[in-house]
């Protein structure tokens, strides 16, 4: 099966994730420069956003081959995302949960025409 439409969301919402966790990462060492304690917690944030979009990816590649093991991963990595920069990852957690939700529930061609012809 031809899951292109998940590849690609995926693909974008990785990238566009990388983009939103290296602002969250710039905040978070501007914050850690002028706070007191001279650390923030958003750059530790940041870094876990950062592997989620990297597993989004991934996901995304692998969604071609095992439709569900990378729907899977897909949906993990958008909800990771979106609890550790929230609304950085927003536009990242839609494309990606889009892409994760096809890949787990849009049906295969082969099994549709099996199903059809059997009936």
């Amino acid at each position: 099966m031809n899951r292109t439409t998940e590849f690609v969301l995926g693909l974008i919402g990785g990238i566009l994730g990388f983009f939103a966790a290296i602002i969250a990462l710039f905040i978070g060492g501007v914050d850690a420069a002028f706070s007191e304690r001279g650390t923030s917690t958003l750059t530790g944030l940041g870094w876990s956003a950062f592997l989620f979009s990297g597993m989004a990816i991934v996901g995304s590649v692998v969604v071609r081959s095992k439709a569900k093991v990378g729907g899977i991963l897909l949906i993990v990595s958008a909800i990771g995302g979106l609890i550790s920069i929230s609304m950085f990852y927003l536009i990242s957690f839609i494309l990606i949960g889009i892409a994760g939700l096809m890949g787990i529930f849009k049906k295969d061609q082969s099994t549709v025409k099996t199903e059809s012809k059997s009936v």
